[in-house]
């Protein structure tokens, strides 16, 4: 390895391109499946990791996980990948540990209040002893969770020092290997003791499976990170607890959320390796039966070169959305939320051009955003989306389908997913009032996620330029 470089373990939708941009990097890729060692002329060993790229549950985009220095690093790279991914650093990141005070119990479990880590999810399994509401407890996240995703981290009362290969356990006797090679277990348990690491006294070693098909050098390099995390924790354990808050953190958690331009960006990343059909990432996004379906396309299809159009109309029509479906209108935040507005119904289709037509049911109370007028019974929206355009309008009308006033809104390019469609807001918008007057809105707003770190420049330049084309158009 270089100086500044790291290991990376990959896994997920994205693997191939992740890799081959890591590999590109000066960086080093570990732990490999078995048809990534085929599809790389490279040497991928069985050694430790710094950190972890996994695909979020919704494939949405990649969780990364290690050590912090390599997070970062990885972090920069990946925010490079196009100008509509964004990034975040969690405040409440896989392995750190907090003081927290029980808020709420559900049925299977507790809502913790972790200070500004938010809140975290405690399964009453979890839990070494019975929890109340206002109970304090001290927790550690076990698995963090996207900003744009509904679900809270996951704690657990024990804590444990994760370091990839290795964890340790405190109060834990003897060496556990989680495997079902009895033999690799036992030679890999026999083995440990002439690994010369310093475990702290007090904590007992648990090898992954993919510890029994590592190096000696690789176990040991896991098992001094890990010795080295628990010891940062060893002032933690068994401690008073205190007000809610972060008491420790020995390894960070960041995520990154793909636009569609970025996948199309990690295509050809993948393309450079092997056959990548248009879209091959928007597609498996879009929808997890999809992944099968690509791949077979691949292996045995000419996909028309590098030129191809991704196949919008195929897509949809296998997956939708389509005229008649029902879609949710999923508006993500650059500070990373993500806000349903509601579902609609596709009235209209159009596979050639990409686009189709969602018509919504407004209900009454309060006004429309920016065009300050009211809702009342009976609006309704027209909303028409364009895959892959970087702005969108709705049309509000009353009951007698007279023109309420017209929103378009400048976001990250849209993808027509089968359930969602999806984007991120950019802030600025522009409106065209029934009057016929147009007027452009939130430039601040832009300016002020610029500043906060949420959008780059050149994504914010981007917006601009959208706004004032359409204030042109308008």
């Amino acid at each position: 390895m270089t100086e500044g470089s790291v290991r990376a373990r990959v896994r997920g939708i994205y693997t191939t391109s992740l890799t081959q941009l890591l590999l590109d990097s000066g960086h080093e890729v570990v732990q490999a499946s078995d048809p990534i060692r085929e599809r790389f002329d490279a040497t991928l060993p069985d050694e430790d990791h710094d950190v972890e790229l996994a695909t979020t549950d919704d494939r949405q985009g990649v969780g990364v996980e290690g050590d912090p220095d390599a997070v970062e690093t990885v972090l920069a790279l990946l925010r490079d990948v196009g100008v509509d991914t964004l990034a975040w650093f969690d405040p409440a990141p896989t392995g750190s540990v907090f003081d927290g005070v029980v808020r709420e119990t559900l049925g299977s479990g507790a809502v913790v209040d972790i200070g500004d880590g938010g809140e975290g999810f405690l399964p009453f399994r979890n839990a070494e002893n019975h929890i109340s509401d206002d109970d304090a407890v001290r927790v550690q996240v076990t698995e963090a969770a996207p900003p744009w995703d509904d679900d809270r981290p996951l704690l657990d009362t024990e804590l444990k020092a994760f370091a990839g290969l290795a964890t340790l356990v405190p109060g834990q006797e003897g060496t556990r290997v989680d495997t079902r090679d009895d033999a690799a277990g036992r030679e890999l348990a026999g083995m440990t003791d002439l690994l010369g690491a310093d475990v702290p006294d007090g904590w007992g070693v648990r090898w992954s499976h993919s510890a029994t098909a590592a190096s000696m050098d690789a176990l040991g390099d896991a098992l001094t990170r890990a010795s080295e995390r628990a010891s940062a924790l060893d002032d933690v354990v068994g401690s008073e607890v205190g007000e809610p808050g972060r008491v420790a953190a020995p390894t960070e958690t960041a995520w990154c959320w793909f636009g569609r331009e970025s996948r199309f960006a990690l295509d050809e990343h993948r393309r450079a390796v092997t056959r990548t059909m248009p879209g091959h990432h928007r597609i498996k996004a879009a929808h997890e039966a999809a992944s099968a379906g690509v791949d077979f396309a691949e292996a045995l299809c000419d996909l028309g070169g590098d030129d191809a159009a991704f196949p919008f109309d195929v897509v949809t029509r296998q997956f939708g959305p389509g005229a008649g479906d029902t879609v949710r209108i999923g508006h993500g935040k650059p500070d990373g939320r993500l806000i349903l507005l509601g579902s609609g119904d596709v009235v209209d289709y159009d596979g050639a051009e990409g686009t189709l037509s969602v018509e919504r049911q407004m209900s009454p109370g309060g006004t429309y955003d920016a065009l300050g007028v009211p809702r009342e019974s009976g609006d309704t929206a027209l909303t028409k989306f364009r895959e892959g355009r970087w702005w969108y309008p709705t049309v509000y009308r009353d009951s007698e389908g007279n023109r309420k006033g017209t929103y378009v809104n400048v976001c990250t390019p849209v993808e027509c997913f089968p359930k969602t469609i999806r984007y991120v807001d950019l802030h600025v918008d522009v409106i065209k009032h029934a009057d016929g007057r147009v007027e452009r809105v939130d430039d601040d707003e832009l300016d002020d996620a610029v500043e906060a770190g949420e959008l780059s420049e050149a994504l914010a330049e981007k917006a601009r330029d959208v706004a004032s084309a359409l204030e042109r158009a308008l």
